[in-house]
């Protein structure tokens, strides 16, 4: 596995060096978060409406990537590229990264207590350039029409989680980055959110998914990233992963 390390390392090397026509483009970046450096040399590519899932261990540097990409953690970039449709990211703070049609779902869903369901989607919109309309949300979130007049905080995980998304969506979204999706739900619970990120992906939203139940990201996933202290280890096919059991137990412990 330290071979694959090594070519993967080289290869990385040599794309870090060129800008693609991909959709979403990493070229070499180097993050730090507060005085850790954290993120060491990461690229990838996605296409247009590809799923792409990071993975890792805990501690493996994928939140931190994650929020960089965002561009979250300003100044936490030091260096390396980031591309959106053609146009720079890497240099931009975290509003004009929204502007640009970059939405972050958090491990932690950020919904907003005392509003109801539909008050935190309106409220996204007010604060950003529209997307989905309401209706559209409720059309494919048929719960949160259920509730659109609850307190957002007194629903369940999972509603909460859906509310997260549907949220993101309610703003203009070219890439969606999610944190954490399945994190604290039950499985049946989440076997409900895949089938939320499985219509994102067929809608063709680009989107990449940050989740330690590596399995059930995989499964919906185009393309894989492993990272392991702060690099990536192996970048290919969800289904090169799914397939290789010495991959997934050194780097995934499944």
């Amino acid at each position: 596995m330290n071979m694959l390390r090594n070519n993967f390392g080289e290869e990385q090397n040599r794309m870090a060096t060129e800008k693609g026509d991909a959709f979403f483009s990493v070229r070499d970046i180097h993050a730090w978060y507060g005085e850790s450096y954290i993120v060491q040399g990461v690229s990838f590519d996605i296409a247009k409406g590809e799923v792409l899932s990071l993975l890792g261990r805990n501690g493996a540097g994928k939140t931190t990537t994650l929020r960089t990409l965002a561009r979250l953690d300003n100044p936490g970039l030091k260096s390396g590229e980031i591309w959106l449709d053609g146009e720079p990211l890497h240099n931009k703070r975290a509003f004009q990264a929204a502007k640009m049609g970059v939405q972050l779902v958090p491990e932690d869903r950020r919904i907003i207590g005392g509003l109801t369901v539909e008050e935190n989607l309106i409220l996204a919109q007010v604060s950003g350039e529209k997307g989905w309309t309401i209706e559209r949300i409720y059309d494919h979130f048929p719960r949160l029409a259920e509730r659109r007049k609850q307190d957002a905080v007194t629903m369940s995980g999972g509603e909460q989680q859906m509310l997260a998304v549907a949220r993101a969506l309610a703003r203009d979204i070219k890439i969606l980055f999610l944190d954490e999706p399945y994190e604290g739900l039950a499985p049946v619970i989440v076997h409900e959110i895949e089938s939320i990120v499985r219509q994102i992906r067929d809608l063709g939203i680009t989107t990449i998914i940050v989740e330690q139940n590596a399995v059930a990201a995989l499964r919906l996933s185009d393309k894989a990233v492993i990272m392991d202290t702060g690099q990536i280890v192996f970048s290919g096919t969800a289904a090169e992963v799914l397939e290789n059991a010495e991959l997934r137990e050194e780097y995934l412990a499944i």
